[in-house]
């Protein structure tokens, strides 16, 4: 017998059944072939959310939970971050290769001169409520991109789905930076083209009334590695949505709408928020021990601490403090870095947190980071949904040329009625009295 096999033995039958293993899996549709009759469906695994069951093969991005480990098509995230832009990194992620001066310079142009929208879409935007959340915006805004360009549902032409790519990853800087002008009553602001892509980004949200904007290059450069962090992460919530979504071949502005609005849920892209909530809750550095000791009597969350994949120190959750110790050498540090620190220092000392694995992850130092540079906390999210485009778009790509890959259809198992009598509307009112 191979032993790259499982054999699984069905008590109910006393039948074996012996199964192929590959990349560490067993294949679902194989569990079919165990019945207990000809007319039986079959076996199938029941896994809420997902927790123990791959739904695709990728070559984008590999992450060993166990031993903090996070890579772009092999490249450790922290010499990408150390080394390169975020455009850089975003060519990586698409074409599998870091490119070379040429093909760099090639692609920063054709981003950098995609980053306009169309007057009618800054109507659009226009036409939200002054107080409407920047996220929501963004979400409208690029599912409304779908009706400025009807060529983007010609999703098998890979000219057209690169050019399309193209377009998302220059304007999504413009529709955050126009959704966040638009909350605080601000003209909006053209993008400049002498500009990098994350100080083109600032230019379109802090410039006022100076001819030239210049951004401060530390901050510029932390928000570059903020973005590489930020690019991909696997099949997280909202890759997951722009992968099912996509499978329906719908255009990628649908399907990157969709990413975007699993993003914005408190669980997921929003958890950096959650996290200066409770710095502001626990007041002062003082108060950390006893803030540590409600959450172990069950009295509240730690938010910053712990992942669903790792169970080790978020590699990203380094490389960030460490940036934020850059930006704080110019903004200054301020009470909440102080408590973060405190509450770090404890928690990883104390064995409730260390043996449960409740390390600091990438949320913990990035809301403080982001606030510190100037970003209003409504704004977090929309930080998080630019780089992720990227990813979204490389993982959407990637599903679209597997040929294993069809449309996302999960099974259920069934918990409710059998057949049931129907009753009519003037009898129902004499049952219910029984």
């Amino acid at each position: 017998m191979p032993q790259d096999t499982l054999t699984i033995t069905d008590n109910r039958t006393g039948q074996s059944y012996t199964l192929p293993v590959e990349n560490g899996t067993i294949r679902a549709m194989d569990l079919r072939k165990i019945k207990t009759a000809p007319e039986d469906f079959g076996l199938m695994t029941y896994d809420p959310a997902f927790m123990n069951t791959a739904s695709c093969r990728s070559a984008i991005t590999y992450i060993d939970g166990d031993r903090g480990i996070l890579r772009y098509r092999g490249y450790p995230i922290d010499v990408l971050a150390q080394h390169c832009t975020y455009l850089e990194v975003a060519y990586l992620l698409l074409f599998g290769e870091l490119p070379n001066p040429s093909q760099l310079k090639n692609w920063v142009d054709d981003i950098t001169h995609h980053t306009m929208l169309h007057e009618t879409t800054k109507k659009f935007m226009e036409g939200f409520r002054y107080n409407a959340h920047p996220m929501a915006i963004l979400v409208s805004t690029v599912a409304a991109l779908s009706t400025v360009y009807p060529d983007a549902k010609n999703i098998h032409d890979p000219e057209n789905r690169l050019l399309q790519i193209k377009r998302l990853i220059g304007k999504m800087p413009s529709i955050a930076a126009m959704s966040y002008r638009h909350i605080v009553g601000f003209p909006y602001i053209y993008p400049d083209n002498d500009l990098t892509y994350t100080e083109n980004f600032m230019n379109m949200l802090w410039k006022m009334v100076e001819p030239k904007y210049v951004a401060n290059p530390v901050i510029a450069r932390a928000l570059d590695i903020l973005f590489i962090l930020h690019a991909d992460h696997e099949q997280n919530c909202s890759t997951n949505a722009m992968r099912a979504v996509g499978s329906s071949h719908s255009d990628p502005y649908l399907a990157t709408a969709a990413a975007a609005a699993a993003l914005s849920g408190p669980l997921h892209g929003g958890a950096n928020e959650e996290v200066l909530h409770m710095l502001d809750e626990i007041g002062s550095k003082d108060h950390v021990p006893a803030y540590i000791k409600k959450i172990k009597e069950g009295k509240g969350r730690l938010m910053g601490f712990g992942h669903r994949v790792y169970k080790n120190y978020d590699p990203r959750a380094k490389i960030i403090k460490w940036a934020a110790d850059q930006v704080f050498e110019v903004t200054g540090r301020n009470t909440k870095l102080e408590i973060a620190l405190e509450l770090e220092r404890i928690a990883l000392e104390d064995d409730y947190f260390v043996s449960r694995k409740l390390y600091p992850n990438v949320d913990f130092y990035s809301g403080i980071m982001y606030q510190a540079m100037g970003f209003k906390p409504e704004m977090f999210t929309v930080l998080f949904a630019i780089p992720r485009t990227i990813g979204w778009l490389a993982q959407w790509q990637e599903m679209l040329t597997d040929p294993e890959q069809k449309i996302a259809r999960p099974r259920q198992v069934w918990i409710g009625h059998e057949t049931r009598e129907f009753v009519a509307i003037e009898k129902r009112a004499a049952l219910a009295a029984k």
